[in-house]
């Protein structure tokens, strides 16, 4: 079974970046999404950005053009990069892996958290004004 380990994060101000990370061990599957969810206080996990074993990438309309992600193959490591930061992005991000999965990314990026059966820990992003 895989595990995702999480790591960046923290505090910046609007307009700013930040990158994340999420590392994958374990048995790693040939066919993948790896998608990052956010969390609010009291809300639902909202899935952010997907990328899948063919390096496809899907995006949420409230992120599209701010954020990217990218994989690293050799380092079984993810590397979501978010910039032009708004304080309506902080959050609790998660990584989370549905695998195996025949869905491409557009698709995977619909699928809600139930689907996925792997978590990373989680980290906190928050944007100040």
């Amino acid at each position: 079974q895989v595990q995702l380990v999480q790591s960046g994060g923290g505090s910046v101000q609007s307009g700013g970046s930040l990158r994340l990370s999420c590392v994958a061990s374990g048995y790693i599957y040939a066919s993948y999404c790896i998608t990052w969810f956010r969390q609010l206080p009291g809300k639902e996990r909202e899935g952010v950005a997907t990328i899948d074993e063919d390096g496809d990438t899907s995006y949420a309309d409230s992120v599209k053009g701010r954020f990217t992600i990218s994989q690293d193959n050799a380092k079984n490591t993810l590397y979501p990069k978010m910039n032009s930061l708004r304080p309506e992005d902080t959050a609790m991000y998660y990584c989370a892996a549905n695998a195996p999965t025949t869905l491409e990314a557009r698709y995977c990026l619909l699928q809600g958290p139930d689907e996925y059966n792997t978590w990373g820990q989680g980290t906190q992003v928050t944007v100040s004004s």
